[in-house]
C-alpha cells in the first residue's frame, strides 16, 4: 500500500516548515501568494489529501461554520452566503449549509445537524415560523458562537447583524409621499417576525408624520410570496377608496403586486409599487421595480468579522458585542416615479 502523503513530506520537498505548509493550504492571508502556489503545486503532484478529522483533534476546531437560512434560492440570503463565504475563506474556514425553507421544525433540525457536525459556530437567520427561539440556546449552550443575521428576536441575547428595519419602512413610505401619493397600502406576512413589524411601524411613522391618518383597509396581512401580494391586491382593489400605491413586503409580493395591477390594465406608477431586498429581477422587470437594499454582502462581511472576533476567545460568552446596525438604501425606480 502506497504511503499517504502529510504536511511534512511537502514541508520537506519545498524545504520550508510545516507550520507554513499548513497555513498555505488553510489559504491564510499571512502567506505569500508565491508560497502559497508553490504548496499547492507540491501538494497536487504529491497527491495530498487533508486529514481533517486529525487537524480537528489536534486543534480542537473544525474550520467549518453552520449556516442556516430560510431560502439559498432567495438572492438576498445568496448574496449574505456568498459574501460571508468567501471572507471566512480566506481564513480557512468553510460553511456547512443548511436550509430551512421558512419551517420553524426545520430549523431545529437543522441546529441539531449543524452541532452534530461539530461546526465550530452558527450564522442564522429565523424562519417565518419562528416565534419560540430556545432551540437556538442549545448552541450557546455547547459554548459555540451564535450570530443571527437579518430576523433577529428580542429573546435571543446573541450577537447580531442587520439593518435598520424601521428606517427602512420609513424611506419607502417618505418616498412615495415625496412623489405625491397620499392613499398608501401595505401588504406584508402574517407571521410577527420583527423585521416586518419594524418596517411596518416606520410605514406608521411616516404617514403620521405627514399628518395622514392611518386606515387599517389599506393593510393586508398574509403570504410573504408573489402569491400573496397578488391576492393582497385583488382585495385593495376591491375598496370604494382604493390605494394609489402599495408597499410589498418583500419584492417578490412587490411582483406580486404589479401581476394583480396588470390584470386590471394598471401599469404602475399610475399606483405605485415598491419593496424590500433588492432581488435581481427588480430592475429588469417592466416598470423596474423601486426598492430597498438591505445591504447584503456587507451584511455577510459583518457577520464573519464578528464570528472571527468571537472565536479568537476561548468563551464565546466573555465577549460582548453590540449589535451591527447597516443603514439601508433606497433604489427609486419606474414603478414609483411620478415625474
Amino acid at each position: 500500500m502506497a504511503k499517504k502523503t502529510t504536511i511534512y513530506d511537502i514541508a520537506k520537498a519545498l524545504n520550508i516548515t510545516v507550520s507554513t505548509v499548513s497555513r498555505a493550504l488553510n489559504n491564510i492571508s499571512t502567506i505569500s501568494e508565491s508560497t502559497r502556489e508553490a504548496v499547492l503545486e507540491m501538494a497536487k503532484k504529491m497527491n495530498y489529501r487533508p486529514n481533517k478529522v486529525a487537524s480537528s483533534l489536534t486543534s480542537g476546531k473544525t474550520y467549518i461554520i453552520g449556516v442556516l437560512v430560510p431560502s439559498a434560492q432567495i438572492q438576498f440570503f445568496a448574496s449574505v452566503i456568498h459574501s460571508l463565504e468567501k471572507y471566512l475563506k480566506s481564513f480557512g474556514y468553510s460553511i456547512l449549509l443548511y436550509q430551512t425553507n421558512e419551517s420553524l421544525e426545520s430549523e431545529k433540525n437543522g441546529i441539531s445537524t449543524l452541532l452534530e457536525a461539530q461546526v465550530d459556530g452558527i450564522i442564522a437567520s429565523m424562519s417565518l415560523e419562528t416565534a419560540d427561539v430556545s432551540h437556538f440556546e442549545k448552541v450557546k449552550e455547547e459554548g459555540k458562537p451564535l450570530i443571527i443575521f437579518d430576523r433577529t428576536h428580542d429573546d435571543l441575547q446573541s450577537p447580531m447583524v442587520k439593518i435598520n428595519d424601521e428606517h427602512a419602512g420609513y424611506l419607502v413610505t417618505k418616498h412615495l409621499l415625496d412623489q405625491g401619493y397620499k392613499r398608501i397600502a401595505y401588504i406584508t406576512t402574517k407571521h410577527r417576525i420583527k423585521i416586518f413589524k419594524e418596517r411596518y411601524n416606520g410605514y406608521q411613522k411616516a404617514l403620521q408624520e405627514a399628518g395622514i391618518a392611518i386606515n387599517a383597509d389599506y393593510s393586508v396581512f398574509g403570504e410573504l410570496n408573489v402569491e400573496g401580494g397578488y391576492l393582497g391586491t385583488h382585495t385593495l382593489l376591491k375598496l370604494k377608496d382604493r390605494p394609489d400605491a402599495i408597499i410589498g413586503g418583500d419584492d417578490y409580493v412587490a411582483l406580486g403586486i404589479i401581476k394583480a395591477l396588470h390584470e386590471n390594465n394598471i401599469v404602475p406608477p399610475t399606483i405605485g409599487v415598491i419593496g424590500f431586498a433588492n432581488q435581481n429581477f427588480s430592475e429588469h422587470i417592466i416598470p423596474s421595480l423601486s426598492t430597498i437594499d438591505q445591504q447584503a454582502m456587507q451584511m455577510g462581511k459583518e457577520c464573519a468579522k464578528m464570528f472571527l472576533k468571537i472565536i479568537e476567545r476561548n468563551h464565546a460568552e466573555e465577549l460582548i458585542l453590540e449589535p451591527v446596525v447597516l443603514e439601508p438604501l433606497l433604489l427609486p425606480r419606474a414603478s414609483t416615479k411620478r415625474s
